[in-house]
C-alpha cells in the first residue's frame, strides 16, 4: 500500500460533479482506504477528508451522501453535526467550531485534481 498520492492525481472529472452535489474520492489503496469527498458550488469546489472531527468517522453511510436533504450544509450522518460547505466549519452539533480537515485540489482542464502531494498517514492523524 502507497503511504503517499501524488500531487495531479485526478479525483474527478468536473462534469461529473453537477452544481450542488458532493462525491466521495478513495485515498490510497488497500482493503479500508481513507477517502475524502467533494463539494461544488457554483464554479467553486471544496475537498475534505471524510472524517467526523467528533468521533473520527466517516461523515457518510452512503455512498456520495454527504449533505443535508436541503443540499445546504454538509452532514454527518452519525450524529447530525452540520458543517458549511465552503469552510468546513462546524456549526451545529457535537463538534460547533471545529472543522473538516480540507484537501488541497485544484481544476485543470475540466479534472478535480490534487494541488499537493499528500501523506496518507499524516492527513489521517488528528488533531492537525
Amino acid at each position: 500500500m502507497s503511504d503517499v498520492v501524488p500531487a495531479g492525481t485526478v479525483l474527478a472529472q468536473l462534469a461529473d460533479l453537477p452544481d450542488g452535489a458532493s462525491r466521495e474520492f478513495v485515498l490510497g489503496e488497500g482493503s479500508w482506504p481513507p477517502s475524502g469527498f467533494l463539494v461544488r458550488i457554483g464554479d467553486a469546489v471544496h475537498a475534505y477528508l471524510n472524517k467526523c472531527p467528533h468521533a473520527l468517522r466517516p461523515l457518510n453511510f452512503l455512498p456520495d451522501r454527504f449533505l443535508s436533504p436541503d443540499g445546504e450544509l454538509i452532514q454527518c450522518t452519525a450524529h447530525g453535526a452540520l458543517f458549511e460547505k465552503d469552510t468546513g466549519l462546524c456549526i451545529a452539533g457535537p463538534c460547533v467550531d471545529e472543522s473538516l480537515r480540507r484537501i488541497a485540489i485544484t481544476v485543470q482542464e475540466g479534472q478535480v485534481r490534487l494541488a499537493e502531494t499528500l501523506d496518507v498517514a499524516g492527513l489521517e492523524r488528528w488533531p492537525r
